[in-house]
């Protein structure tokens, strides 16, 4: 029965994390989001090319799916179907799971041949439901660096690579440490094609004109 639970929660919570929410918003506008600016399925790209009222939209949408994972779909499946003994001292690892595959969901979508978003607004999401405390700090280290630079990229990195430091002087257990840092690394893979826009300059801003954004690259994953 655990084993069942424990695929069952990967299942789940990854077949949500895979809801295409940026996609689905540009087909709604008759946009394909993937041809569009950065190429990207995220609320920033839906941002910069349907507006601000579509951008929002997705954002949270895309967070609530990480947080819907964790907090309702893992943990109604547990509670439903595993001892409350046994719950009480394995709830961490289930939420854990869940939030893992919620992010690897947005990630590599099944529904876009695996290819999805960068993970930032969902993993906001799983933070929100496994760390608060440190979601908060790297919120306003994303908030300080974007009003200084207007880069999303350059806030998402800079706020991502503080999360495991966070995580660590708040006192949360090391596995949650870890599993922070795994984030940590995953955001910065993914953003890989931002870093080298940023290095060349070429990399567009919010709220800023960029001659050189119509030459910069796709983003596809």
């Amino acid at each position: 029965m655990r084993v069942l639970v424990y695929i069952l929660v990967v299942l789940g919570a990854y077949l949500l994390g895979s809801i295409p929410t940026g996609f689905l918003v540009g087909k709604a506008r008759g946009v394909d989001i993937r041809t569009a600016g950065s190429g990207n399925i995220g609320a920033t790209n839906v941002f910069r090319i349907l507006g601000t009222v579509p951008g929002v939209f997705v954002l949270l949408a895309d967070a609530l799916k990480g947080w819907l994972a964790v907090r309702v779909l893992a943990a109604l499946l547990a509670r439903k179907l595993l001892p409350p003994d046994w719950l009480a001292s394995n709830a961490e690892p289930i939420s854990i799971i869940a939030a893992v595959a919620a992010v690897l969901g947005h990630n590599y979508t099944c529904w876009l041949h695996f290819r999805g978003g960068k993970g930032i607004a969902t993993s906001a999401g799983v933070l929100a439901a496994l760390v608060p405390i440190p979601l908060l700090v790297i919120l306003s280290v994303w908030i300080i660096v974007f009003a200084l630079s207007r880069y999303v990229s350059l806030a998402s990195i800079l706020a991502a690579s503080t999360l495991p430091f966070a995580t660590w002087f708040t006192g949360y257990s090391t596995t949650l440490i870890v599993v922070t840092a795994a984030m940590t690394a995953m955001a910065i893979y993914k953003h890989k094609g931002n870093i080298k826009r940023l290095i060349q300059g070429t990399e567009s801003r919010i709220g800023r004109k960029n001659t050189t954004t119509a030459a910069a690259p796709k983003e596809t994953s």
